[in-house]
Order: structure tokens, then sequence, then C-alpha cells
């Protein structure tokens, strides 16, 4: 390997999860979230494939993202900022030419106070809790204030939900019709407005939440939002990170590997050094818990995950490892895969997590099925 530790990531893969995705919802236009440098997959080359598997929006949580993304995609790009905007991010994001989310009646009346045009969608807290109004009246407020401003475009009205992963949970539901309730009688005074809120775990699970726009996000990168099994969801994980053999020597008993002495060999054994850690973004919870794959089969990870070092116990018979093979840590090899579901069950956690952790020092290797694109991280 040119680079110790290295994320390939398969546009094609991207591509294809977005189409199976389209085709899930026919009657919603397709939102792509690429935030998060595209849950750490690379956002602008993630952005064009999902544009290429049919999303005709794109979504993002900040100012600067949005800059950027405008930046890397140019002018025809439909843009729009989920999160929330600072005085101060506000000019940055009206001047990327990008859709806005506004749900106070100061932040619509400042709008409308102006002379900037902006493409607005007014938020609802349905249950979420987090941005948004949760009063049914300020929001209604706040429609009515962009939308009787003649340099504002009222473009969308959304929510966003809090227990869509959870299949079986009621409270899905109630958010499900408290949006509705307060949503489509809107649409019936303001024509044409997009009414949105199912998420990658909402557009899976039921089709009333579809509406005029569906938002998905971890999906597009071929992970589970129900945090199992990709594969079952018809997704393709498009992530694969891998490091390589660096170091091999024999433990006896007693011998010892890792910070803090918390593996201590019982027989002798082989121990390879793969040289990636926690400053890669690979979770120092793993310590002696992860895997790895090596020649087709698993290693277990032994000792505590360092910074830039992890420790795998390849086994007496050593699986014929030498220096410099690869070594696999989500991802397939082989018969064999481990995913990022596998490695956040680990240490309860999510599979976004485990992917948007992943730091600016692991390279990402941008491809289509094998073809590559470019290694940059968009």
């Amino acid at each position: 390997m040119a680079v110790r530790a290295l994320a390939k990531v398969n546009l094609g893969a991207v591509e294809r999860n977005v189409a199976r995705l389209a085709r899930e919802a026919p009657n919603s236009a397709v939102c792509a979230v690429v935030k998060a440098d595209g849950y750490g997959h690379g956002m602008v080359p993630c952005a064009r494939a999902a544009l290429a598997g049919g999303a005709t929006w794109l979504a993002v949580a900040t100012a600067l993202e949005a800059r950027d993304l405008r930046a890397g995609l140019g002018e025809d790009a439909r843009i729009l900022i989920l999160g929330a905007l600072s005085d101060e991010e506000l000019p940055i994001a009206l001047d990327a030419d990008v859709d806005i989310s506004v749900w106070t009646i100061d932040r619509a009346r400042e709008l409308a106070a102006g002379d900037r045009p902006a493409r607005v969608h007014v938020k609802y807290d349905s249950g979420l809790g987090r941005l948004g109004t949760r009063c049914a009246e300020e929001a209604a407020a706040v429609v009515a204030a962009v939308d009787a401003a003649e340099h504002l475009e009222l473009v969308g009205v959304w929510t966003h939900f809090a227990t869509a992963d959870e299949r079986g949970d009621g409270f899905f539901g109630e958010q499900l019709a408290r949006f509705k309730a307060w949503a489509e009688p809107l649409r019936a005074d303001h024509p044409g407005v997009l009414l949105h809120a199912a998420n990658s775990a909402a557009m899976l699970r039921d089709a009333a939440s579809h509406f005029d726009l569906v938002r998905p996000g971890v999906a597009i990168y071929g992970l589970d939002p129900f945090g199992e099994d990709p594969a079952a969801r018809e997704l393709e994980p498009a992530l694969e990170l891998s490091s390589y053999v660096a170091a091999l020597k024999t433990a006896r008993p007693g011998d010892s590997a890792g910070y803090g002495r918390r593996w201590v060999a019982s027989r002798e054994t082989l121990v390879a050094t793969v040289p990636i850690g926690y400053g890669d973004g690979y979770r120092r919870a793993l310590t002696n818990k992860g895997m790895a794959l090596l020649h087709g089969r698993k290693i277990p990870l032994i000792g505590t995950v360092s910074m830039d070092n992890v420790t795998f116990d390849v086994g007496e018979q050593g699986l014929g490892a030498a220096l410099g093979d690869d070594v696999v840590l989500i991802g397939a090899q082989g018969a064999e895969q481990i995913t990022a579901e596998d490695l956040a069950a680990l240490i309860d956690t999510i599979n976004y997590e485990i992917t948007t952790g992943l730091t600016a020092r692991v390279p990402r290797l941008h491809h289509r099925d094998g073809v590559v694109e470019g290694s940059d991280r968009g």
C-alpha cells in the first residue's frame, strides 16, 4: 500500500443505493443528505454519484458545507441547509444560493425586512425536540411571513422523526399524524409547497411518510438505517477501510501487547501490528473487541487501540501472514465481511459514528466499481 491506511469509496454503490431508494418512493423527489463529509465518504464525489443515481436535491447541515458543495458542483445543484444558521452564517448560505431552514418568527421577519432573496423551508418540530418550533401556530405564522415577502420564496415545510429507526415504536406514528395535520392544510393554501419528513429509516418503514420529497442519508452509503444488515435492505456498503501488516512478532505466554497490558498471551501465537488507530478514527472502544480480515479470515484485535497502531492475534500457525499483507477493517475479503454495523454493535454505538468518525488522516480513494476516479475528500 502507498499509504498506511485507506478508505476506498465505491461511487457506483452510492449511485445504485440512491436509485434503489428512489424506487422505494416513486412519487417523491430524492434529496440526498451529504453532510459531515458525506457521512465520512467524501461530500462532493458522493453528491455527484447521488445525482447520477436520481437525486434532484442535496442536503447539508451547515453554511460552510453548503458553500463548499456549491463550489464543487457548480450552479445547477439544488442544495438545502437543514441546520441552524447564526447571523454570521446566514450571508454565507445566501451567497451560496442555497435553500435555508427557518422556524422562528423573528428570523422570518428579519428576512422579510431585508432585501436579499432567499428560498425558505419552514421546520415544524413534531416531536424530535431539537430545531423547529413545537408551536403549530408559530410555524404557520412563519409560513405566512415568508409567503408574504416578495423577495422570499416559500419552498417547503418539513419535520424530522425521532424514532423512525425503532420499528414498532408508536411515537413515529404520532409524529407523522401531527405533521400531516399541520402541513396538509398549509399546502392547500400554498399550492406547490413541498412537504418532506422521511429520513432513510422512515423511507423504508412507511410509505405514508414520503410526501413530496424524501431525505435519505445513511442508506445512500449502503449503511442500514436500522443498524442491522445492509443486504437485507438491498443496500451496498460503499466504504472499505484497509491497512496492512507492518510488523509480525511471536508472543509467548506472559508477553503482552499494547498500552496497559490489556492483553497478555496465554499461549504462543503470532501478533500482527497494523498501523491504524484512534487518530484515524478507528475507535479506542474496540480494544480487545475488534476484528479484521487477513487472507480472507477473521482475526481478533488484541490489546489497546492506540493513536497510530493496533495489534491482532494471527494465531499459532500465522495464517501465512507476511509483512505488507492487506488487512481489511471494514469491507469484504474472500467470503468474509466486516460491516460498519458489526463494529458499531461491538461498542454499543451506531454505524453513522463508525464512518463519520474516520479522520482526515485516512485518504479517501474514490472509484466506480474498481475504476479509480481520484483520491480526495472532495
